[in-house]
């Protein structure tokens, strides 16, 4: 077996096998989570028009008016009624609607007084209580979003706060990268796939096969398929082979790929003609990863089958690739400071289960739980995120900053920094 990688060496090794996938234009409903492939400008502007922000009336505003200033109001303009000319008197508006042409301020209804009112109890003649400011509670055209502004950069993953966006300048349909396809294949004769079932001895809940299909399909990827074979190269070779075959982009397996007896994942794969690129990380959890390609560019991960190594596993190097084929940059951490002094062995990269403190004085923190050990799946109720403890340190004082990770891939979250 080669020397183990460094984290960071494995990750620059995957996205360089990494090729950019096609691109599709697809509806804005059904673009939520895609990746875009091109950058946004806005067609036009938004707000589309100038508008009211308060209740009021509109009026031209002139050095002449003062308190006391009365004037006729000869119209009324309400949120969606269209374009309404007017160079002189006042104008009854709401919130929203569009400012009639030839006035550009708006008084709001508790900065006048009603004079009179017609037999329908609208207002026809005010008076100011106040001077107004020149164009105070108008929303400008373009105010929010020029016309031909850069709105939204290509790689940029699209969650609902940019849809929202986008629908306002009036797009329809944006092109986006295509999802890479996934397939998973969990390895055991132990699993047991159905919830609640009785397990005979021996026997455990596959916990991974779920988890881990949604989260990466939460992180960008199109899962067509999730299998169970037994502990054997012949089980799980013909499904690789179809596979391969067909083109996936992404193949994971979980289990068997250590250095026991029925760790067969090497041997298939090299039945197969994988190219392993690394097979063991100076990482824990997640030591035997193995990384591969095989067929028409299908890039194949060896998680292993702790439940704890290969969520790690699929959080970061499976994402990797996810986020390379979709354009997407790598991934940047967000330095925290660590709430409690720890001590490590060298040489080894820590992943460990971390939750965010908040100090009194508003400070954040991240905490490292305890059960840190790759099968102990409880401590993930409490995790916020995962921490990266170096690998040539080997005691980190508290305060010291570590790198922090989301707990799961996606959108971005309040807890994702923005890097200047």
């Amino acid at each position: 077996m080669k020397e183990p990688l460094a984290f960071d060496t494995a990750m620059a090794t995957i996205r360089d096998c990494c090729r950019l996938l096609p691109a599709d234009a697809v509806d804005l409903a059904h673009a939520a989570g895609r990746v875009l492939a091109e950058p946004v400008a806005a067609p036009r502007p938004l707000p589309p028009f100038d508008n009211a922000g308060m209740d009021g009336f509109a009026l031209r505003w002139s050095s002449d008016l003062a308190a006391g200033s009365e004037l006729a109001v000869t119209a009324e303009q309400a949120a969606g009624d269209g374009i309404a000319g007017q160079a002189a008197d006042a104008c009854s508006i709401m919130t929203g609607a569009r400012l009639p042409d030839g006035l550009d301020t708006v008084v709001p209804v508790e900065d006048c007084r009603v004079l009179s009112r017609d037999e329908d109890a609208r207002p026809t003649r005010i008076a100011l209580a106040a001077m107004p400011a020149a164009g105070q509670y108008v929303r400008r055209a373009g105010s929010d979003v020029a016309p031909g502004q850069h709105v939204l950069a290509a790689g940029t993953r699209l969650d609902q706060e940019a849809l929202l966006v986008l629908r306002g300048i009036g797009l329809r349909q944006v092109r986006v990268r295509r999802r890479p396809r996934l397939a998973l294949a969990c390895t055991g004769r132990e699993l047991v796939d159905a919830d609640g079932a009785e397990l005979a001895p021996g026997q455990i809940a596959n916990t991974n096969g779920p988890y881990l299909e949604r989260l990466l399909a939460d992180a960008g990827a199109d899962v067509v398929e999730r299998v169970t074979v037994s502990d054997s190269a012949e089980a799980l070779a013909p499904v690789l082979a179809r596979w391969l075959a067909d083109g996936i982009e992404l193949v994971v397996t979980t289990g068997a790929v250590s250095m026991g007896r029925y760790d067969f994942v090497p041997e298939v794969l090299a039945s197969l003609g994988a190219d392993v690129r690394f097979h063991s990380l100076r990482m824990r959890p997640g030591r035997p990863l193995l990384f591969a390609t095989a067929g028409r560019g299908s890039l194949l991960f060896g998680l292993p089958g702790n439940p704890i190594s290969s969520a790690i596993g699929a959080r970061f190097f499976v994402d990797a690739a996810i986020r390379a084929m979709a354009g997407r940059a790598a991934e940047i951490p967000v330095p925290l400071p660590l709430a409690e002094e720890v001590r490590k062995k060298p040489g080894v990269r820590l992943v460990q289960k971390a939750a965010l403190a908040l100090s009194a004085d508003g400070r954040l923190s991240v905490r490292l739980l305890a059960g840190q050990e790759s099968f102990r799946t409880a401590p993930m109720l409490e995790a916020r995120a995962w921490a990266m403890l170096p690998e040539a340190d080997t005691h980190l004082p508290a305060g010291r900053l570590v790198a922090v990770h989301p707990l799961r891939p996606g959108t971005p979250t309040c807890f994702e920094a923005s890097i200047a």
